[in-house]
């Protein structure tokens, strides 16, 4: 499989909001809520979300923490407007942005927050001291990313059984890619920037897959390093990968994938 692995080691897409949707935003959700409650930011208060993507984290935040204002920013075009169609909330504006460079002034916001953003990110220290400088004194910044290594097992169900038939595949894998994905880094990231009273916690929600289709489609979508490795593959050796993968999946007596998605969340005060 060299010809593929070679073709799937691009810049990852993160360009189609429904794809993005059905494979990792629907469970970002279920982090982001108690990801929130963790925070525990007082109501009224002035959030700028960095990296919004398809607004998962954004609308949690109108959702839940009782927001007096939400700002949303993202490199992707189509994921802010993805974003502000849903939201529909006269809190909220989403804006294309980046997050190594951002436009906001500086003390300016009450929580700076970061969703499944940092190890995609070319330089993660530059994005972090940027989340610090926009948030005022006593502020709160935080961010969480998935537990790539072992925690986050719809990917490691897919990367193991890739690299099985793939060994060259393990240079795509996340959890051997992204060092920052583990709670030690992603602490010493935050800490380097001059952020106080640093904390790591993991947050793991359950990840319940109604049948094989409902976890075996998202990764046809191409959104991200493991379906862009799923669709740069042959029809022939895709159809390999799924049913290793349907074979070693657990499944309970009603065909339902049970899993379970771990989050590293990381904050610090301004």
């Amino acid at each position: 499989m060299d010809e593929q692995t070679n073709r799937a080691n691009r810049p990852h897409r993160w360009d189609t909001s429904d794809a993005y949707e059905t494979y990792v935003g629907r469970w970002s959700r279920l982090v982001a809520r108690e990801f929130l409650r963790w925070l525990a930011v007082p109501p009224r208060s002035r959030w700028l979300d960095v990296g919004c993507g398809t607004g998962a984290l954004s609308h949690t935040i109108l959702t839940h923490a009782m927001p007096r204002e939400v700002v949303g920013i993202d490199p992707s075009p189509t994921y802010v407007e993805f974003a502000r169609d849903r939201a529909n909330d006269p809190r909220a504006r989403f804006e294309v942005g980046d997050a190594q460079a951002l436009q906001a002034v500086t003390a300016s916001y009450d929580a700076v927050v970061a969703g499944l953003v940092l190890n995609f990110v070319p330089e993660p220290e530059k994005a972090v001291g940027e989340m610090a400088r926009v948030a005022r004194a006593g502020g709160t910044v935080a961010a969480y990313v998935w537990d790539y290594a072992e925690g986050m097992q719809m990917m490691r169900h897919f990367w193991d059984a890739g690299v099985a038939l793939d060994p060259k595949a393990e240079e795509l894998d996340e959890g051997r890619r992204f060092a920052l994905c583990n709670p030690e880094p992603l602490g010493e990231l935050f800490g380097a920037t001059g952020l106080e009273r640093v904390e790591v916690r993991a947050i793991e929600v359950p990840t319940v897959f109604r049948d094989f289709e409902d976890f075996w489609g998202p990764f046809l979508g191409g959104q991200g390093p493991a379906p862009g490795y799923a669709m740069s593959l042959s029809e022939e050796q895709r159809v390999v990968l799924r049913e290793r993968l349907r074979a070693n999946l657990p499944v309970d007596s009603e065909g339902k994938h049970h899993l379970v998605a771990r989050a590293w969340a990381v904050r610090g005060v301004g």
